[in-house]
Protein backbone atom coordinates (compact mmCIF):
# COMPACT_ATOMS: atom_id res chain seq x y z
CA UNK A 1 0.00 0.00 0.00
CA UNK A 2 0.90 3.65 -1.00
CA UNK A 3 0.17 6.82 0.85
CA UNK A 4 -1.48 7.87 -2.50
CA UNK A 5 -3.69 4.95 -2.23
CA UNK A 6 -5.28 5.63 1.25
CA UNK A 7 -8.68 6.74 1.48
CA UNK A 8 -11.11 7.28 4.28
CA UNK A 9 -14.08 4.90 4.84
CA UNK A 10 -17.21 4.11 2.40
CA UNK A 11 -19.58 6.43 4.04
CA UNK A 12 -17.37 8.50 6.13
CA UNK A 13 -17.14 11.79 4.28
CA UNK A 14 -19.93 13.75 3.07
CA UNK A 15 -20.29 16.86 0.44
CA UNK A 16 -20.36 20.21 2.67
CA UNK A 17 -24.47 21.30 2.74
CA UNK A 18 -24.30 24.64 0.40
CA UNK A 19 -26.85 27.05 1.15
CA UNK A 20 -28.77 29.46 -0.14
CA UNK A 21 -27.89 28.31 -3.56
CA UNK A 22 -31.83 28.95 -4.68
CA UNK A 23 -34.75 26.84 -4.15
CA UNK A 24 -34.24 23.76 -6.13
CA UNK A 25 -31.77 22.91 -3.71
CA UNK A 26 -33.72 22.58 -1.13
CA UNK A 27 -31.49 24.69 0.51
CA UNK A 28 -32.56 28.68 -0.66
CA UNK A 29 -33.91 31.48 0.56
CA UNK A 30 -33.52 31.69 4.18
CA UNK A 31 -30.50 29.10 3.65
CA UNK A 32 -31.54 27.19 6.72
CA UNK A 33 -31.73 30.08 9.44
CA UNK A 34 -35.59 30.34 9.76
CA UNK A 35 -37.08 33.67 9.26
CA UNK A 36 -36.12 36.08 11.48
CA UNK A 37 -34.14 36.61 14.94
CA UNK A 38 -30.78 36.96 15.97
CA UNK A 39 -29.38 34.07 14.67
CA UNK A 40 -30.74 34.86 11.10
CA UNK A 41 -28.76 37.89 10.86
CA UNK A 42 -25.15 38.39 9.84
CA UNK A 43 -22.89 38.02 12.72
CA UNK A 44 -25.61 37.03 14.79
CA UNK A 45 -25.42 34.63 17.62
CA UNK A 46 -24.45 34.87 21.02
CA UNK A 47 -21.13 35.23 22.62
CA UNK A 48 -19.54 31.89 24.45
CA UNK A 49 -20.65 31.52 27.43
CA UNK A 50 -23.77 33.65 27.31
CA UNK A 51 -26.66 31.50 29.38
CA UNK A 52 -29.32 33.92 27.65
CA UNK A 53 -29.12 36.79 30.65
CA UNK A 54 -29.31 34.20 33.47
CA UNK A 55 -26.02 34.73 35.86
CA UNK A 56 -23.23 33.08 33.97
CA UNK A 57 -21.49 30.20 35.70
CA UNK A 58 -18.48 31.64 35.94
CA UNK A 59 -19.97 34.56 37.37
CA UNK A 60 -22.31 32.12 40.16
CA UNK A 61 -18.63 30.30 41.43
CA UNK A 62 -16.83 31.96 44.18
CA UNK A 63 -13.69 33.07 43.62
CA UNK A 64 -10.77 32.18 45.57
CA UNK A 65 -7.00 32.97 46.06
CA UNK A 66 -5.07 35.38 43.61
CA UNK A 67 -2.33 35.20 40.98
CA UNK A 68 1.21 36.23 41.83
CA UNK A 69 2.56 37.95 38.70
CA UNK A 70 6.08 38.24 40.68
CA UNK A 71 6.36 34.34 41.18
CA UNK A 72 9.64 33.27 39.70
CA UNK A 73 9.23 29.56 38.14
CA UNK A 74 12.01 27.04 38.02
CA UNK A 75 12.95 24.14 36.17
CA UNK A 76 13.64 21.51 38.36
CA UNK A 77 16.71 19.77 38.41
CA UNK A 78 17.42 16.65 40.87
CA UNK A 79 20.79 15.82 42.09
CA UNK A 80 20.13 12.05 40.56
CA UNK A 81 20.17 13.54 37.40
CA UNK A 82 23.45 14.66 37.41
CA UNK A 83 25.16 11.14 37.51
CA UNK A 84 25.61 11.45 33.34
CA UNK A 85 28.17 13.79 34.04
CA UNK A 86 32.00 12.78 34.00
CA UNK A 87 34.04 13.82 37.36
CA UNK A 88 35.29 17.31 37.06
CA UNK A 89 33.03 18.37 34.35
CA UNK A 90 31.08 22.22 33.91
CA UNK A 91 27.35 21.24 34.71
CA UNK A 92 25.38 24.14 33.44
CA UNK A 93 22.24 24.88 31.21
CA UNK A 94 23.67 24.41 28.10
CA UNK A 95 25.28 20.83 29.23
CA UNK A 96 22.07 20.27 30.70
CA UNK A 97 20.40 20.84 27.58
CA UNK A 98 22.78 18.23 25.80
CA UNK A 99 22.57 15.68 28.17
CA UNK A 100 18.50 15.63 27.59
CA UNK A 101 18.11 17.16 31.08
CA UNK A 102 16.46 19.76 30.60
CA UNK A 103 14.50 20.73 27.22
CA UNK A 104 14.15 23.41 25.16
CA UNK A 105 14.48 26.70 26.88
CA UNK A 106 13.93 26.11 30.53
CA UNK A 107 14.06 29.80 32.25
CA UNK A 108 15.88 29.97 35.42
CA UNK A 109 16.96 26.41 36.84
CA UNK A 110 16.97 25.39 40.46
CA UNK A 111 18.46 21.85 41.74
CA UNK A 112 17.53 20.22 44.61
CA UNK A 113 19.01 17.73 46.69
CA UNK A 114 16.86 14.32 45.69
CA UNK A 115 19.67 11.57 44.98
CA UNK A 116 23.56 10.76 45.19
CA UNK A 117 26.21 12.71 43.38
CA UNK A 118 29.54 11.12 44.00
CA UNK A 119 31.79 12.48 41.52
CA UNK A 120 32.96 15.68 42.31
CA UNK A 121 31.26 18.66 39.76
CA UNK A 122 30.93 22.24 39.10
CA UNK A 123 27.32 23.39 38.99
CA UNK A 124 25.97 26.65 37.77
CA UNK A 125 22.34 26.85 38.26
CA UNK A 126 20.10 29.91 39.14
CA UNK A 127 18.96 28.61 42.50
CA UNK A 128 20.06 25.62 44.57
CA UNK A 129 18.37 23.81 48.07
CA UNK A 130 20.77 24.11 51.20
CA UNK A 131 20.60 19.80 50.71
CA UNK A 132 21.98 20.12 47.11
CA UNK A 133 24.55 22.43 47.87
CA UNK A 134 25.65 20.41 50.85
CA UNK A 135 25.71 16.90 48.81
CA UNK A 136 28.03 18.38 46.14
CA UNK A 137 30.40 20.31 48.26
CA UNK A 138 30.90 16.77 50.83
CA UNK A 139 31.55 14.96 46.92
CA UNK A 140 34.64 17.84 46.30
CA UNK A 141 32.60 20.07 43.87
CA UNK A 142 31.26 23.32 44.24
CA UNK A 143 28.53 25.32 43.27
CA UNK A 144 27.88 28.87 41.57
CA UNK A 145 24.74 30.53 41.62
CA UNK A 146 23.79 32.75 38.46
Amino acid sequence: MRLSELAPAPGAKHKAKRVGRGPGSGWGKTAARGSKGQNSRAGGGVRPGFEGGQMPLTRRIPKRGFTNIFKKSYTIVNLRDLSVFAADSLVDEEALRRAGVVKGHPGAIKLLGQGEVTVPLTVKVHAVSAQARARIEAAGGRVEVA
